[in-house]
Parts: structure tokens; sequence; C-alpha cells
């Protein structure tokens, strides 16, 4: 499970790692802590240390530019929040505003969560022919906020300089 953020040395979102290789970057003076878990230590023979939910790379590392987060079917619930784009309950399945069949694609304008119910009664037709109507519009998150909200959990428990604004 990764659920540990890592940020570079100039403070922008890189990836996110276990706990367990978090604490190994801080320990080898790789990283430092920048936010930890209030409740959570780790501890061993000599060491307890807070459990690091965000480290921040002590020397910076070049990345190649990346315009747009890759999609997924994780990424679209993940996005949504597991909350069904139709009626706002617990979402399990992806739906395709336009239909696959109809030419539609895989991409983070044309999917929504939705809840198994709803993604059957819409079927193979569009939400204005099926007579449903999505609870927010489908947006594309930026890589950077596409890996924040893969860290779960709460968000607003994160400093607010690493919200992200889509959200």
């Amino acid at each position: 499970m990764r659920d540990t953020l890592v940020l570079n040395a100039s403070f922008e979102p890189l990836s996110t790692v276990t706990m367990n290789r978090a604490v190994v970057l801080v320990l080898q003076d790789k990283a430092v802590v920048e936010q930890a878990h209030p409740e959570l230590r780790m501890r061993g023979a000599a060491l307890d240390i807070p459990a690091p939910r965000v480290i921040r790379l002590c020397r910076y590392v070049r990345v190649p530019f990346r315009r747009q987060a890759p999609w997924s079917r994780r990424g679209v619930l993940v996005r949504d929040r597991h909350r069904c784009g139709y009626c706002g309950r617990r979402a399990t399945t992806v739906d395709h505003v336009v239909p696959r069949s109809r030419g539609g694609q895989d991409t983070w304008l044309n999917t929504v969560a939705a809840c198994a119910e709803d993604n059957h009664r819409k079927a193979d037709r569009t939400p204005e022919e099926a007579g449903m109507r999505l609870l927010r519009e489908p947006f594309e998150p930026t890589p950077a906020d596409a890996m924040l909200l893969a860290l779960g959990g709460d968000l607003a428990e994160l400093p607010e300089w690493l919200a992200p604004e889509a959200a």
C-alpha cells in the first residue's frame, strides 16, 4: 500500500511510496519528513520516529514533464471519490458518458464513477437518452492532483499548500 507522498526538493509531488520505503529514505538522509501521521510511530531497537505521511527529497530530481495524468478505471473511481456521478451512492464501476459502442473513448472527460444499478439502467445510451443527469461534470485531474487523490484518506489533513485544487 502506497501511503506516503514524496515531494521533490522543490516541493512538487513526485510519487507515492510505502511507509517503510519512506522511513528508509529518511534514515539514509535522502529525505526529510514534511508531515507525519499524528498517531503512528515507527519503532525499532534503537529507533522511535513518527511515521511519515509526506517526505521531501534533499536533492532535486529532474523528471520528464508530464502534461496529463494517465487514465485508468481506478483513477476515475478515486477522482470521483467512489461516488456515483448519477445518484451519489457508493460507486463500484466506471460508466462512459458517450458509450464505447458509439465511439466514446476511455478518457477523463468521458468517464464517471457509477453504481452498478445506474450503470445498468443507463446501459448503451447517453445520459440524456436515459433521462439521467450527471451530478457533476467529469474533469481531467493534473498529474499532481491525481497523485494526491490516490493517497486517499481525508485530504483536509494535508497542509493547505498541498491540497489539490480540482478536488
